[in-house]
């Protein structure tokens, strides 16, 4: 199989008549989204659960097998007795979110470049698979994909040579910036190009789907860029394949866009969905809290308890900054009234690690 050429950006003699229908759509959904953002005081805190989530399922497309409590418990007890694979999969999520929150404060100066995305691909491959495969770089060899030890002649795709990598990259840089007809088919584009492209040894779906939020930021369509798209693509795997596939091989551009455009409409309304859920949780434990506890420091047992929710009683002193005779107090009132639980006993020096089931319910 020979090196895909990518298509030039932007695209050619594309029929925008098949997108306008799902063009409105995907628009006011992320619109309706974003109101929902807007309304929340502090959605870095209100949505963190889910932006963890994001990372375990982005991940998990990759093959990692973590879930979203063991990573959330690995970070609470920093656990040492679950097996070795188990850790790096842990540990390429915590990464995963790292990224994204190094990526945004890079966008509060500056745009996306190719520099910003190097430092995205450096972090996610931090001491996991991969640290060794050009970390930070884009590659100077040939890669392809294909099943465990299947050689070029028999890949599924073979990505654009090394020696022209950066005429491409250079191009799909100038695109991000281009003022397209419409954002979001700009984004379906953008993210299949990447791809395409593959400009990393290892790393390049992940990288790819970081891209998503931070782009809908930029071109101010999300006022955080919070949006959790890993949970569509997931569910429909193969059609995510197949779809970025018939790209390379047919140059189905306005399929793969129709595909992407369904995934935001059909992601929106789940996010939006899932962020008032939680507000109206947040709400009711507020009273219910200020009820057992008669405390001034509701919100701040809030606070940590949704930025937080699986934790130990140090996290939850050190995050709260509420003295430790208190937080004792406050977790057998909130134990004793159902709100956590314990998801492991306290042993020795081990803590007690407790969960906050009701929002992590709404999240998974």
């Amino acid at each position: 199989m020979k090196p895909c050429i990518p298509s030039s950006l932007p695209l050619q003699n594309l029929d925008w008549v098949k997108f306008i229908s799902l063009i409105g759509k995907a628009n006011a959904e992320l619109a309706r989204y974003d109101g929902i953002l807007q309304g929340i005081i502090n959605p870095h805190v209100f949505l963190s659960p889910l932006t963890t989530n994001e990372a375990v399922l982005s991940s998990r497309i990759e093959g990692t097998q973590a879930s979203l409590i063991e990573v959330l418990e690995f970070e609470a007890s920093a656990r040492v007795d679950i097996q070795t694979e188990k850790q790096k999969d842990i540990q390429e999520i915590i990464n995963y979110r790292k990224a994204i929150g190094i990526a945004v404060n890079w966008l509060v100066k500056k745009p996306i470049t190719l520099n910003m995305i190097k430092e995205i691909h450096s972090i996610l491959l931090d001491s996991v698979r991969g640290k060794d495969k050009a970390r930070g770089r884009f590659r100077m060899v040939q890669n392809w994909i294909g099943k465990p030890g299947t050689p070029i002649e028999h890949a599924d795709y073979v990505p654009p040579e090394p020696m022209r990598l950066m005429e491409f990259l250079s191009n799909f840089e100038k695109y991000i910036h281009y003022e397209e007809k419409d954002a979001l088919v700009q984004l379906a584009i953008v993210h299949a190009q990447f791809e395409i492209v593959h400009p990393f040894v290892d790393g390049n779906g992940r990288v790819g789907r970081i891209l998503i939020p931070l782009f809908l930021y930029e071109k101010k369509l999300l006022s955080t860029p919070m949006f959790y798209i890993s949970e569509y693509f997931e569910a429909n795997r193969d059609e995510y394949y197949d779809r970025l596939k018939a790209v390379t091989q047919d140059k189905e551009w306005e399929e793969w866009i129709e595909f992407f455009l369904t995934a935001i409409v059909e992601q929106a309304k789940i996010n939006s969905r899932k962020a008032r859920v939680i507000l109206d949780l947040y709400e009711k434990e507020k009273e219910h809290i200020q009820a057992i506890t008669r405390s001034q420091y509701v919100i701040k047992i809030l606070d940590t308890l949704f930025a937080r929710p699986v934790f130990s009683t140090t996290d939850f002193i050190r995050e709260s900054g509420i003295s430790k005779p208190s937080v004792m107090r406050f977790m057998k009132l909130l134990e004793k009234e159902g709100i956590i639980s314990v998801l492991r006993k306290g042993s020795g020096r081990k803590p007690c690690i407790y969960i906050f089931n009701k929002l992590l319910q709404i999240v998974k």
